[in-house]
């Protein structure tokens, strides 16, 4: 393949626009072009691949499984093309203009980010950042430099990636302050009784899986969320219990004044870290992320 045998880039600023928007009309807003002209260069796309990519339904323009499987080489393009015009060997958050995309759990919305995202915005006012979820994918995305950084307790990450711990973790279990054992001695026997909130979420949850299984104890599990979204309200008006790591579960209780036992039950204690790609050690801006996370939760 030569030169001439590449799509144009906005071709591919297409595909990744219409992939989010599912709108031929945004794509154009956004492109600055009219619905005919992106509808031209869609048709070019789909003749270089030849695939139709997106069918039209009631619901919008949906992808086609050939563009599921292309839109993440697509995006990983265009961010090393970002990275390209906006390289510089010294990084000044001052005056640097730059997006830092951060591998998280939901958790860490909660407990890391707002507090994350007020110093980037004291000290790099032009620095955006974005954050995604730890899945299978992160590795892929920390070493091809679509993601910048992963926190959280991510122990599955293997050759090639650094990391930093910043904080460990042990498990508290949360009630309502109206809770008949809001302030008594919440033991094993307490856990036992008790109906119980389930959450899905956060890469520690295997460890209390483990545990309860150790302890041969099967919770009366009334509620099932798949994260943490919405649990200080639901335990702040129910009579249930939940268990969560520390940091997550103190943060919930001082914002919804809820009540913290102890975990009456030993579940492994786990680190969270920082993890970044090896190719990016040195990378100016990558330093300095990692430097501020450091700075704010390290210890």
């Amino acid at each position: 393949m030569n030169s001439s045998d590449l799509p144009d880039l906005k071709l591919l600023q297409l595909f990744d626009i219409l992939y989010d928007t599912r709108s031929v009309t945004r794509v154009a807003e956004q492109l600055g072009q009219s619905q005919p002209t992106i509808s031209i260069w869609l048709g070019r796309l789909r003749e270089y691949l030849q695939d139709p990519l997106f069918i039209r339904t009631p619901g919008g323009m949906a992808p086609t499984p050939q563009a599921d499987a292309l839109i993440g080489p697509c995006r990983e393009i265009l961010e090393s093309l970002r990275r390209f015009v906006a390289w510089e060997i010294a990084f000044d958050p001052a005056t640097a203009k730059r997006r830092f995309r951060i591998c998280m759990t939901d958790a860490s919305h909660i407990t890391l980010l707002p507090r994350l995202l007020a110093h980037v915005r004291a000290q790099a006012p032009g620095v955006r950042l974005e954050a995604a979820t730890i899945d299978g994918n992160t590795e892929r995305a920390l070493e091809s430099g679509e993601a910048d950084l992963a926190i959280g307790y991510v122990p599955w990450l293997s050759g090639g990636i650094y990391q930093q711990q910043l904080y460990e973790q042990d498990w508290v279990c949360l009630t309502n302050r109206r809770h008949p054992r809001g302030g008594a001695r919440f033991g094993v026997k307490q856990y036992r009784a008790e109906g119980h909130i389930a959450i899905a979420a956060g890469t520690g949850a295997q460890l209390l899986e483990q545990a309860l299984a150790r302890e041969r104890i099967e919770r009366e599990v009334v509620l099932e969320l798949p994260g943490f979204l919405g649990l200080g309200a639901v335990i702040q008006t129910t009579d249930l219990v939940a268990t969560l790591p520390r940091h997550i579960g103190e943060t919930l209780a001082q914002a919804n004044g809820l009540h913290v036992h102890n975990c009456p039950i030993p579940v492994e204690r786990f680190a969270v870290r920082q993890h970044w790609h090896a190719r990016y050690h040195h990378e100016a801006g990558n330093r300095w992320l990692r430097g501020v996370i450091a700075l704010l939760f390290g210890g």
